[in-house]
């Protein structure tokens, strides 16, 4: 069967079922099926651990389409599954498919449901919970010549939600813009200064419509740093007439490999330096956001990270949860709900705003959701497993985040490893203190140790 149309009819029967269809990575995971690849195959070509796929993502899918289809759906009879529900839904005149695949999916509700939130809000959506003052100090800077805007904070905490709302503004102004996410560079090339410059150079030529030019700037004897600047000044720069905002997305990526972090970052600066004294430089506005401090030792003037406007993303306060409860048409009145939300995620964006999702849907009550919350059948089952998932891959990281969650006192561990549980909103950060992000984390993170400890000694002793 047509793929394509596999997927359409797949999309309709989770619609149905959990008013949400497919996304980007449940669709690899098909097509890897179809494909007869291993999970690990499917994750290295798409750029994913093989630990997500296998722990996290297929697992949820499959429980997903066993609910929709009314049996249970494995990897290994997937395929014919499907293939069999499919052919049955095309034969059956009660539910007639789609034959122009560029047809919209069927309508559920849109004007009275909110979608499900998952990843950055759009631009159109009354979900958004603007940052207003923040907001308005980002779109002063950035109309200011060679400007540099630094924007931190954990991962799922509104930062390309703002960014999305940055680069409208910059579009409006009729500036050029730019976005690019250091998450999805190969890592091949994020361990190699010349290619990551000239993938940086090869796919700002391609946004602004231009000509590839690298091989002519290019030159060995001057070095890839002097190359990469020349192409920016004399070409990309010269060929354009009103400013750019060049959008650097995860950074902290290029922090995992040091030595090019040395010389990258340091880049950047110069880059802002120059507009000082260069008035073309002065056409480029730079945005970096990255989840966690820098944790590549720097000089202080090359560090791009103490220059600019530094912007720190924090969590939703009580009185901004109460607030995004009305928009999603809960009769939150006198706060005691969103206190009792807060004692839970405290005000993390993207756990309150699953939670406000569910809770408007009015199948569930709060003391309920809040009950379930911390085990695999609460709503952040799939958002807790990610975390799990990523801790086991790496034994180190999750020692250190055990050490957290068994100890009221100061803790001091590798600086890698606190800036990466921080950067995954495991843990906070506050005034040299390291504590778990919130209640929810400590809660499911100390059973699951629990279990494994309970388990392993269990598989020591002799039956």
């Amino acid at each position: 069967m047509n793929l394509d149309l596999l997927f359409l009819i797949v999309d309709r029967l989770l619609i149905e079922s959990h008013n949400r269809p497919l996304n980007s990575t449940e669709k690899l995971i098909l097509l890897g099926i179809w494909q007869y690849k291993t999970y690990k195959q499917m994750a290295v070509e798409a750029g994913y651990s093989p630990g997500y796929f296998t722990n996290v993502v297929a697992p949820e899918l499959f429980g997903r389409l066993s609910k929709g289809i009314g049996q249970r759906v494995n990897k290994k009879n997937c395929r014919a599954l499907l293939e069999s529900y499919a052919t049955t839904q095309t034969a059956s005149q009660k539910r007639p498919l789609r034959q122009n695949l560029a047809e919209p999916l069927p309508d559920v509700n849109q004007n009275t449901l909110p979608c499900y939130p998952s990843g950055s809000v759009p631009l159109d959506s009354p979900f958004y919970l603007e940052r207003s003052l923040l907001e308005e100090e980002i779109y002063q800077e950035i109309g200011k010549p060679g400007a540099l805007i630094r924007i931190k904070a954990p991962r799922e905490m509104g930062k390309t939600s703002l960014l999305l709302r940055v680069l409208d503004y910059a579009n409006r102004q009729g500036y050029h813009t730019i976005s690019l996410n250091c998450e999805q560079v190969e890592q091949a090339i994020l361990s190699d200064l010349n290619q990551l410059l000239r993938w940086l150079c090869a796919n700002i030529t391609r946004q602004l419509q231009l000509q590839p030019m690298l091989d002519e700037y290019w030159d060995e004897d001057m070095g890839n740093k002097i190359s990469c600047t020349l192409y920016l000044q004399e070409y990309l720069l010269e060929s354009i007439n009103t400013p750019l905002v060049l959008a650097l997305d995860e950074v902290n990526y290029i922090f995992e490999h040091s030595q090019v972090a040395k010389d990258f970052l340091p880049l950047l600066r110069s880059w802002y330096e120059e507009a000082k004294r260069l008035p073309i430089w002065q056409k480029l506005r730079l945005l970096v956001v990255h989840s966690t401090e820098i944790y590549v030792p720097l000089e202080l003037n090359q560090s791009p990270f103490n220059v600019g406007l530094p912007i720190q993303l924090d969590c939703f306060t009580q009185q901004e949860v109460q607030q995004l409860a009305q928009r999603y048409k809960l009769d939150w009145v006198d706060g005691e709900e969103a206190r009792q939300l807060m004692a839970m995620v405290e005000g993390h964006p993207a756990l309150v705003h699953l939670a406000l999702y569910h809770l408007s849907r009015k199948q569930i009550t709060v003391s309920q959701l809040l009950e379930n919350a911390p085990t695999e059948g609460g709503i952040y089952s799939h958002h807790l497993q990610c975390h799990w998932a990523t801790l086991q891959e790496q034994p180190e990281l999750a020692q250190a985040f055990d050490t957290v969650l068994n100890t009221n006192e100061t803790v001091s561990f590798d600086p890698i490893l606190t800036h990466k549980l921080s950067s995954m909103g495991l843990i906070k950060l506050s005034g040299g203190q390291v504590s778990v992000g919130c209640e929810l984390y400590r809660q499911f993170f100390t059973r699951r140790s629990s279990n494994k400890r309970v388990a392993n000694i269990r598989g020591r002793i002799p039956e």
